[in-house]
This record gives C-alpha cells, structure tokens and sequence, in this order.
C-alpha cells in the first residue's frame, strides 16, 4: 500500500487552530429517533487533503450535507474560516467558498459541457438583473469573465474537446470531472467531493488521484468522503473515520491502515478490546 507522507506527524502535531479552515464542535444530526452524527469534532487543514472515511451507514454524507448546508445541525455547530455557517443556505456557504460534488452525478444533462460549468458560476456573479436586460458594458465584460473561467476549468480537467457536447453524451468518468470542473468554476476555498471515484475505472482513478494532487498548487483545500482505500492512502494527509455517527479514530494514512479499533469498525464486530485501544460499542449520543 503506498501512502501519502508529505508531512510527518511530529510536524502535524505542532500546527494550531490557525491553519484551520474548516471544523465541526460537537456536531450532531438526527432524522426521527435515529442519530446520523453524534457530537462530532472534525478538523479540516488549510491546502492539504483529507478524507472522511468508515462503513456504509456511518453518517458521513449526513456530514457532508450539514456542512453544506442541505441539512440544518440539531446540535454543536459548523465553522468555515473562523466563521460559523450553521443554518446557512447552500447557496450563500458556496458564496462562502465551499463547493461540493454529490455521490450521483448531478449536471445539466442537456446543457453543453461549457455551459454547465458556465451555470456554476451564479454565486460570483454581481450584475444585476437590469445590466442583463439592457446588455450593459458590465453585463458583457461579466459574461466574458464567465466564459472564460470556464473554459479555463474546462481545460483543466482535460474535457475542452467536449465543450460543445451535451453533458448527458459524454462518458461516465468524464461527466465526473466535469462536474469538479464546475466546483471549481466557483472559485472555492474547499473543495468537498463525495465518493468522487465511484464508478471510475482503474485508469481513471489513477487520472483522478494525479488530478487533486495537482490542484492542490491553486491555493486549495480538498476534504472526500471515499470508499475506496486505494485512493484514501495515496491522496490523504489526514483521515478522519466514522462508525455509527461518532468519530471513532483520526490520523495519517498509514496510522488509520494500521489502526485496530478501524479495522474492526470495517470488518464489523460489535465489541472490541480496551487492551487493543479499541472501544466496547457506542454510547447514547
């Protein structure tokens, strides 16, 4: 297994609240009697990558969507930037800065590839409705900035050779970058992807690995939900893992690889050994 060791975690340890741009206290969801997270405290690291991993069922889409603002917390609270955006639409915390994927695919299917990335930039436009209507010089210097962010981000993800091509015509690991071209056509200061390997093949994932590694370089942090350990080991500098809506273990790459109380989170056993650092099950959250 090939981990990602950019950063020893002596080095981690020093770093302090500072270089943190995303966190969740004691964050907690629940739908009914069910609690999805349960007082969660998650830290996300200004220009590195991590993942959020654990078994189907763990709570972390619900994670995901609190923090994208799709699900409103019952409890604790979310912060972007030292600033808390606990109930805020999803519009105004992509304005924000945080842009998102979904597990499914979501484009507009019959839209060009262009103009779907186009469509992403909404939240960066300032021209108003009357510039639109009178075709102002604003509203036309605004449309060519548009344009041309997004051929830019189309380039980028390798695709400018479908820009003239409905979205629902190109293929399945295609439409997956494209829908991160259309992230980050909005300019985000985090990039939150949710099982962004999902469906791709070997190539492409590998494609896809090289891919975040090197957009790291455009001043970005990127935080994944995968299931894929391959992907988690090779891209991650920090994992968080979850197991009934709690956060059971944190860590590098290869501590998490190595790490009992994950392995038998996976493997499913209820009860585990205290001997073993591990936990008896989980208390009521």
């Amino acid at each position: 297994m090939e981990f990602r060791t950019e950063k020893k975690r002596s080095e981690r340890m020093k770093r302090n609240d500072n270089g943190i741009l995303l966190r969740t206290d004691q964050l907690t969801k629940s739908f009914g009697g069910l609690t999805a997270v349960c007082r969660l405290n998650l830290r996300v690291h200004r220009g590195e990558i991590s993942c959020l991993i654990g078994p189907n069922g763990a709570g972390k889409t619900t994670v995901f969507n609190v923090v994208t603002g799709i699900y409103r917390p019952d409890g604790g609270d979310v912060l972007f930037n030292g600033e808390s955006i606990s109930g805020k639409k999803p519009h105004q915390i992509v304005s924000k800065g945080i842009a998102r994927t979904f597990q499914n695919i979501r484009l507009f299917s019959n839209m060009t590839c262009l103009e779907n990335i186009m469509a992403g930039q909404h939240c960066r436009a300032s021209a108003g409705v009357w510039s639109s209507v009178f075709g102002t010089s604003r509203q036309k210097e605004e449309e060519k900035r548009i344009r041309d962010v997004a051929e830019s981000r189309l380039r980028l993800v390798g695709l400018w050779k479908f820009k003239d091509e409905p979205a629902k015509n190109i293929a399945y690991g295609s439409q997956r970058m494209l829908e991160i071209a259309r992230a980050l056509a909005t300019q985000p200061k985090l990039l939150v992807l949710d099982e962004p390997s999902s469906g791709l093949n070997d190539r492409e994932t590998e494609d896809l690995i090289d891919f975040l590694k090197s957009v790291l370089k455009e001043d970005l942090t990127i935080f994944i939900i995968e299931h894929d350990m391959k992907v988690v080991m090779e891209i991650s500098d920090w994992v968080t893992v979850m197991d009934e809506g709690r956060k059971i273990a944190e860590g590098t790459p290869e501590e998490i690889y190595n790490n009992p109380v994950v392995i038998e989170a996976y493997l499913g056993k209820e009860e585990f050994s205290e001997e073993e650092g591990s936990y008896d099950g989980p208390a009521p959250c």
